[in-house]
């Protein structure tokens, strides 16, 4: 009989994250469950950590180093329950994630995508994601539209999402050609597909590394082709939220020295749609610009978003 959910973990150099990580996940409440563990060319400890968990639940698999898109796509080709999550190998999640899930499930079957309000963590503190319009009190539950609840933190994060299975074959695979954002670009689908039955507690934890499987070369930045999307929808809140992540890109762009996608990407931004400061990023001198980007990010939980 095929489990109730298929948990896709990408693996790459995460020896010291990942015992923590399947702990989470087997300390869950409820227990219907595969963990597919796609082990992306490893060449630190982590495989010998893995093999001290005993567990029938467990299949690892193991490839080429090709990055988390083709992890996670590799991972979906094997799944076989009737629900998908695809959580990275430093995350966690509180016990009583995948029965607060169900729950959702059960309340709104109609639904394909669901999520719970995220923590995350960095070696100096924890803090909650933040949500544009959200006014559910902890707890609460609401069907919700994508783009109008992510112009600030994104309502959708590996961490905290399941789909099912049926929403994956409509949106397709993770975009292996981007190196980076390849969590936006699918974010951006299943929000021009779907609505996103949210609850409002924190019951997964994002947790920051500075090294991985998702995290991009610093000196390297390759932003999503945002015209593909914009024929698809023409609503408020996804031409803000699209503006936005243009924005985001631009900076992005301009912060590692790559001054010809910086001015293409900037001639497509609504200017009208920025605030002063965001304006003002895109125009000062590069110098000052870092300087302000990086005072910004030690005083605040963002990163480059204005």
């Amino acid at each position: 009989m095929n489990p109730f959910f298929s948990i896709i973990i990408p693996l790459f150099n995460k020896e010291k994250h990942i015992k923590n990580t399947l702990q989470s996940v087997l300390s869950q409440s409820f227990s219907d469950f595969e963990i597919l563990i796609v082990n992306d060319g490893s060449t630190d400890n982590s495989l010998n950590v893995i093999s001290d968990f005993n567990d029938e639940r467990i299949t690892i698999f193991t490839k080429v180093n090709e990055g988390v898109s083709s992890a996670r796509n590799y991972g979906i080709s094997k799944a076989s329950g009737k629900f998908l999550t695809f959580l990275d190998a430093d995350d966690i999640w509180k016990n009583i994630f995948l029965e607060s899930i169900l729950k959702l499930i059960n309340t709104y079957p109609e639904e394909h995508i669901f999520a719970t309000a995220l923590k995350i963590k960095t070696k100096k503190e924890s803090y909650l994601a933040t949500y544009c319009n959200l006014l559910l009190k902890i707890n609460e539950v609401a069907v919700l539209d994508y783009f109008q609840y992510s112009l600030d933190h994104s309502i959708l994060h590996c961490a905290s999402s399941v789909f099912k299975k049926e929403a994956i074959t409509v949106i397709g695979k993770f975009n292996e050609s981007l190196s980076t954002s390849e969590d936006t670009d699918y974010w951006i689908r299943i929000g021009l597909k779907y609505a996103v039955v949210f609850l409002n507690k924190p019951l997964a934890t994002h947790v920051v590394v500075e090294n991985g499987l998702t995290k991009s070369n610093r000196k390297k930045f390759q932003s999503i082709d945002f015209s593909k999307y914009t024929s698809l929808d023409k609503s408020t809140f996804f031409n803000e939220y699209i503006n936005k992540n243009k924005f985001s890109s631009a900076l992005k762009y301009r912060l590692v020295g790559d001054v010809e996608n910086y001015k293409k990407l900037k001639e497509n931004i609504d200017f009208h749609k920025l605030n002063f400061k965001q304006k003002t990023l895109l125009n000062l001198p590069l110098p000052i610009t870092k300087i302000v980007v990086s005072i910004y990010n030690q005083l605040t939980h963002k990163k480059n978003y204005f």
